[in-house]
């Protein structure tokens, strides 16, 4: 049974097998083992918004579980979010937070300044000084 051909080639056959499907296993657990993951896509973090209510989109991978504020949001099949939130006046900070199915959580802090537009829509009011000029 020394250098027998056949029994050669059997066990590289065999060898060759069980790496291919050890590489391929860990090849598709790749994304179990990296955890959950979110990027927003818009707004940008630190960007001043005029206009309510603001749309926060972005995207996920790995999850199993997605909120906005502690207030569960959806997500569509390719993890992509997209979420109207009524800010306040001045400076707001807003926390996404997800999880995987294994516990694992990220939390992304988005800070956003909201200034509100005031539009004149009443041609009659102006200022003090086109009053003053409108009067005499």
């Amino acid at each position: 049974m020394k250098n027998d051909p056949k029994l050669i080639i059997k066990i590289s056959i065999i060898i060759i097998a069980v790496v291919c499907i050890g590489g391929y296993t860990l090849y598709e657990s790749r994304n179990l083992m990296e955890g959950p993951k979110i990027t927003i896509l818009e707004p940008e973090n630190g960007s001043t918004i005029k206009n309510q209510p603001a749309i926060i989109k972005g995207e996920t991978k790995n999850i199993s579980y997605i909120s906005l504020n502690d207030r569960p949001i959806f997500v569509d099949e390719q993890g992509i979010f997209h979420e109207k939130l009524l800010l306040s006046d001045g400076y707001n900070i807003i926390k996404l937070r997800v999880k995987d199915k294994f516990g694992r959580e990220v939390e992304k802090m988005l800070e956003l300044v909201y200034k509100e537009v005031i539009k004149n829509n009443n041609p009659q009011i102006g200022t003090s000084a086109q009053m003053i000029t409108n009067s005499i």
